[in-house]
């Protein structure tokens, strides 16, 4: 059976979202496990702190940003 195109529209749609919540669930780990990661390594050496901070403060930023930056761009019905 042929789908029409407006099914076919609805469905594109649904999938675009699903999409936009993965990119979304792909920033939030990648924020959570910088942060994670730059926390046990200002554990494990506290001096390090300036170095190891501003690296994962940049991480988080480009997670982020890519995220905001998906949820902009994919077009929505």
């Amino acid at each position: 059976m042929l789908l029409a195109a407006a099914e076919i529209a609805g469905l594109s749609g649904s999938l675009s979202m699903v999409g936009v919540g993965l990119v979304g669930l792909g920033g939030a780990l990648g924020v959570g496990v910088a942060g994670a990661k730059a926390a046990e390594a200002i554990g494990r050496n506290p001096g390090t702190f300036g170095k190891v901070f501003t690296v994962a403060l940049i991480a988080m930023a480009l997670a982020e940003g890519l995220a905001i930056l998906a949820f902009f761009v994919v077009p929505r019905n």
